[in-house]
């Protein structure tokens, strides 16, 4: 038992139980609720390389974060590209560290514009994307002297949560509910600084409220603290106007990201940041020492994107082309998962579903997403997104998190159908939960090492 074994080590028990649970997750040990844990069937041999590069093709590609590329305006990149090749030599020598004068111009006018944002083209800073920014700023933090920063629970996913801590901060977790991030746990959290996505919440799709945006913006003021806005897709709003962005509250306590990955196209790593102006030029250093500005032939073209209204005109066509997906998504599940609810507003390119609460028995999420891989059908489960916690975890009701867009609206039933025939497998069986389900264990939850490093399927960024 991981108590006892803890106690003939001399080491914290939440070391042991992390332990154990890598080794379940590697495949070298087994573990079930109230019963020992036992050394796997066949854990000593070595696989095949076969059996070792063997990887299911991914028939159903429901995992969240993507956009679909076959959507980007090729043509009008490509015209425009070439255009910007022959008429801007400066595109092909070293630009501006913290991005060319024409996107932060064109950005200031678009954001200002969609979404409320406060600045000029000098309060802009373009990255490689959300990712590069969050990182830009926690070391920006990290340098004066900050130790943690709060995160949404369930919010960043595993890769979002280790650059974090390779950025010098520890994710601290808050909880979330269907209003939000809650402010009163954050205020006795003691942090500092905390990262947000108030206008559609990553993963649960809640919006934050009216209330807690003012309560956010009120402990932030109060002591010279940060709020991260990861503003990731708020133009997929499908029912109404997206709700503005925070920053537009307090712009001098409010730091906001964004990114062409869910606009255009991931491939594109173009992001852009809007620090305060008290943290500018921290993180400007952080930007010029970290890769000496992004690719100014991009930044470029990304501009002229936005000057000639080619943007605009392609957020509406994807905007219609994601909500019909949306629909067909929530018809299937109803069909074929009937009793499975669908949480959040309407809104982007990924719904959580969970299992009826009367469900009779515990349901194994983990073996819901692993036999999915397997069978071609790329899915993320809730815990993914759940702050790994060694200790004393109380009972977390399971999900599925379905993005919708990179698959084909014909297409989508038949992936609801046969993910959910896999799911009816798993209830009948009545599998018992492992180390790296959401459900009640007397021993502990999964380990961060376990779950944040060997994701079953790729996990895609947000950013």
């Amino acid at each position: 038992p991981t108590r006892r074994l803890a106690t003939e080590l001399g080491v914290a028990r939440a070391t042991v139980v992390e332990a154990y649970a890598r080794l379940v997750a590697e495949g070298f040990v087994t573990a079930h609720a109230g019963s020992a844990t036992r050394v796997a069937v066949g854990a000593g041999s070595e696989p095949t390389p076969a059996e070792a590069s063997e990887t299911p093709v991914a028939r159903f590609d429901l995992r969240p974060g993507g956009p679909d590329v076959g959507l980007f305006p090729h043509e009008a990149w490509a015209r425009i590209v070439a255009r910007v090749v022959r008429h801007a030599p400066e595109a092909l020598a070293y630009g501006d560290p913290v991005g060319a004068p024409p996107l932060r111009t064109a950005l200031a006018a678009y954001l200002g514009r969609t979404r409320a944002v406060t600045t000029t083209p000098d309060g802009i800073i373009v990255t490689g994307g959300v990712t590069q920014g969050l990182t830009l700023l926690c070391r920006a933090l990290a340098r004066r002297g900050d130790r943690t920063l709060a995160v949404e629970d369930p919010g960043p996913n595993p890769l979002e949560r280790e650059s974090i801590r390779r950025a010098g901060l520890e994710p601290l977790p808050i909880p979330v509910d269907d209003a939000g991030i809650d402010v009163a746990a954050l205020e006795r959290s003691g942090a500092s600084a905390v990262l947000v996505t108030p206008a559609h919440q990553y993963p649960t799709g809640s919006v934050l409220s009216a209330e807690r945006r003012r309560a956010l913006v009120r402990w932030a003021r109060s002591d010279r603290r940060l709020v991260i806005e990861d503003d990731y897709d708020a133009e997929f709003r499908y029912d109404r106007l997206a709700v503005a962005a925070l920053q537009g509250l307090a712009p001098r306590r409010v730091a906001y990201l964004g990114s062409a990955s869910k606009l255009l196209a991931p491939g594109l790593r173009l992001g852009w940041l809007v620090p305060p102006d008290w943290l500018r030029v921290a993180v400007a250093e952080e930007k010029q020492y970290d890769d000496y500005g992004s690719p100014s032939l991009d930044q470029l073209a990304l501009a002229a994107l936005i000057d000639e209204g080619t943007l605009g005109r392609h957020v509406r066509r994807a905007r219609l082309a994601y909500r019909h997906r949306r629909d067909a998504t929530l018809a299937a599940i109803a069909r074929h998962l009937p009793g499975w609810q669908a949480r959040g507003v309407a809104a982007g390119l990924q719904v959580l579903v969970q299992p009826p609460i009367d469900l009779r028995g515990p349901i194994d999420e983990r073996a819901i997403v692993l036999r999915a891989f397997r069978a071609g059908i790329w899915i993320t489960g809730l815990a993914s997104f759940h702050h790994p916690v060694a200790e004393d975890v109380p009972h977390r009701r399971p999900g599925l998190v379905i993005g919708y867009a990179m698959v084909a609206e014909q297409d989508i039933d038949a992936g609801i159908a046969a993910l959910a025939a896999i799911v009816r497998d798993v209830e009948r069986e009545g599998v018992s939960p492992t180390p790296d389900t959401n459900e009640r264990r007397p021993r502990g939850r999964r380990s961060s090492v376990a779950s944040e490093r060997r994701p079953i399927a790729p996990i895609r960024n947000p950013g």
